[in-house]
């Protein structure tokens, strides 16, 4: 006979990695050409001047400058002046 008893599998202890979304460079920060002002997984912040989209839709600066940003309806306007 055993001496202990069979233990169980924990069906806990599973959590995904978080993505570290989010904006990286606050209004009025300066950054580099290249630099990755905000991590977003869909639209809600869009370029404006001096800014592009990559393909997972994180936005980085094309120049040195001070980042800014405006309110539209649903949408939040970043540029680099």
């Amino acid at each position: 006979m055993a001496h202990k008893k069979g233990v169980g599998i924990s069906r806990n202890g599973r959590d995904s990695k978080s993505k570290r979304l989010g904006v990286k460079k606050y209004c009025g920060n300066i950054v580099k050409p290249v630099n990755i002002l905000v991590k977003q997984r869909c639209s809600k912040f869009l370029p404006l001047k001096n800014v592009y989209m990559s393909k997972d839709y994180s936005i980085h600066s094309y120049i040195y400058g001070k980042v800014s940003f405006q309110k539209k309806v649903k949408k939040i306007l970043i540029s680099v002046l």
